[in-house]
């Protein structure tokens, strides 16, 4: 079933989903890297129990670390959108994503951030000169552990895309079969892996058409004897 959208719907759909994108990017990442951060510090403070270096953490966050890393991960996907030549502005996939990452210079830009909010907190006393040693010179470790967790992400964001679109088969399958039951189970798996999915333009516009025709079936009574007329409005996006 073709998506039949018009010329200011595919606009608003573009431009929709390159700020959906973004905001995803920033939370996803974030919490990615955030959660690696306190995986390292605790790698390279061994003799601090766990709630002093959660304080460590939660005193960076609160020192520019927070607030440099939503702006550092939109300048690297800025930077790295730019050297790929992604002219839409929009990823069509999540092997974009990966290679933009690098491209844009994720870890070298997150070494600085952690370098500059390191001196920033010693300064300020807030942490002591023996704790900002240790963690400089751990840093390394530190980038690395953020280094694989993005990696092993993006893995499953790949995976995530992968069992949406089985999912997708598996619901038109089921319509085509008039199986309602079957088309609930899959469209609830659908749901849930979109939930923690990095919005793509094809599977956004898969899982809409989906949701739109299940809906009107539902509505409808589960009766699949819709008209034409319904079923070309159902597979229309909605923006």
């Amino acid at each position: 079933m073709d998506m039949d959208l018009t010329i200011t719907e595919e606009m608003n759909l573009q431009d929709n989903l390159k700020s959906v994108q973004e905001n995803f990017l920033k939370s996803n990442l974030g919490e990615v890297i955030n959660n690696a951060v306190d995986i390292g510090l605790k790698s390279v403070l061994p003799d601090l129990i766990e709630d002093e270096v959660i304080d460590i953490k939660n005193t960076m966050l609160e020192n520019g670390f927070k607030e440099g890393l939503n702006e550092a991960i939109k300048t690297v996907i800025d930077f790295g959108k730019t050297a790929m030549g992604i002219m839409t502005g929009n990823f069509e996939n999540i092997n974009q994503i990966n290679i933009a990452v690098k491209k844009g210079g994720m870890i070298d830009t997150i070494s600085n951030l952690l370098d500059n909010t390191i001196e920033k907190v010693e300064d300020k006393n807030l942490i002591n000169k023996t704790t900002a040693k240790l963690i400089k010179k751990g840093k390394n470790n530190i980038l690395d552990n953020i280094s694989d967790k993005i990696e092993d992400n993006l893995e499953t964001q790949v995976k995530n895309v992968e069992k949406i679109k089985s999912y997708s088969e598996k619901w038109q399958q089921a319509f085509e079969d008039k199986d309602f039951d079957n088309m609930s189970k899959n469209f609830k798996n659908i749901e849930k892996y979109l939930k923690n999915t990095m919005p793509l333009e094809n599977t956004i516009k898969e899982a809409r058409k989906i949701e739109n025709l299940h809906n009107l079936i539902k509505n409808n009574g589960r009766n699949f004897e819709i008209t034409e007329e319904e079923k070309k409005l159902a597979e229309k996006l909605v923006n």
